[in-house]
């Protein structure tokens, strides 16, 4: 099964804010806001905005991620690091499934 795109995600210090640039500016439907996560979308694009830990991690480059459903995290993330990419932190067992986050060759972030 090959891996379905999910959402862009963007770390942001004021999500409210963030959205409103979306919704306002750029006409993105606002799905859920709330001071730490929202969800828009603009046709088949979905965007995630989540409040950013510290602003190290916004100054950081963590800016956007892509996200992705895969069948078998184990066997992607082998796949990948024999590729190039590398592990940002270990694969963390959330109450929704496995989540690994991975840096590819230049640096962007993908999580699974």
């Amino acid at each position: 099964m090959a891996a379905s795109f999910k959402w862009v995600l963007q770390l942001h210090r004021d999500v409210p804010r963030a959205s409103r640039f979306y919704s306002q500016g750029l006409d993105f439907t606002v799905n859920v806001c709330t001071l730490r996560w929202a969800e828009l979308e603009s046709g088949p694009l979905k965007l995630a905005l989540m409040q950013a830990s510290s602003d190290h991690a916004v100054e950081k480059g963590y800016s956007s991620l892509l996200s992705f459903t895969v069948s078998d995290i184990n066997k992607t993330v082998t796949k990948l690091m024999a590729l190039g990419a590398e592990l940002d932190g270990p694969i963390k067992y959330e109450i929704h499934g496995k989540v690994a986050a991975m840096r590819c060759l230049d640096g962007h972030m993908l999580l699974y």
